[in-house]
């Protein structure tokens, strides 16, 4: 981590301490974050879809990851290769966010599986909790039961996370 701080740094960029680790701006707007993993540590543009990688060395951090992508390194000696690409997607990221650059996001609207549309009606409260949670809290539900193969398992899975949905909380809260 210290040597992607160390350059993270030498590149201009101010360093803030958001959602637990060591965030990278410029002009109020994130260009990229440290991530720590426990065999791993990665360097992840909230813009990286933007960047140019003619080699695809940027990975999205999830499937449904549309606008970030992340660089992973497992040493040392992997970030000393890697600086000079570093640096240049650095160099990107801090013109695209100075431009104000925005990525250009799918609309996808995931359709509620009929099993969510069913314990609306038999839950009091539900819908309305659920349509007050945040677009990506929603969202993480949808994937969640929808991954369910089973209408079965999707019923079970739906009913597990009802308290937390009538909490307002999400997935991760």
């Amino acid at each position: 981590m210290e040597a992607l701080r160390a350059i993270a740094l030498d590149s201009g960029l101010d360093e803030e301490l958001k959602w637990g680790k060591p965030c990278y701006v410029i002009q109020d707007g994130n260009v990229a974050i440290i991530q720590p993993f426990k065999e791993q540590c990665g360097f992840m543009f909230f813009k990286g879809a933007l960047l140019n990688d003619p080699d695809g060395l940027l990975e999205a951090p999830g499937p449904n990851s549309q606008a970030a992508r992340r660089l992973i390194f497992s040493s040392v000696a992997e970030i000393t290769k890697m600086k000079p690409k570093l640096r240049a997607f650095i160099k990107e990221a801090t013109k695209l966010e100075k431009s104000g650059a925005k990525v250009p996001v799918k609309k996808t609207l995931e359709s509620r599986p009929s099993e969510l549309e069913e314990m609306f009606r038999q839950v009091a409260g539900l819908e309305a909790a659920f349509d007050g949670l945040t677009p990506g809290r929603r969202r993480a539900y949808i994937l969640h039961f929808s991954g369910a193969k089973q209408s079965k398992t999707r019923k079970s899975r739906i009913e597990k996370w009802i308290p937390k949905i009538l909490e307002g909380k999400g997935m991760n809260d």
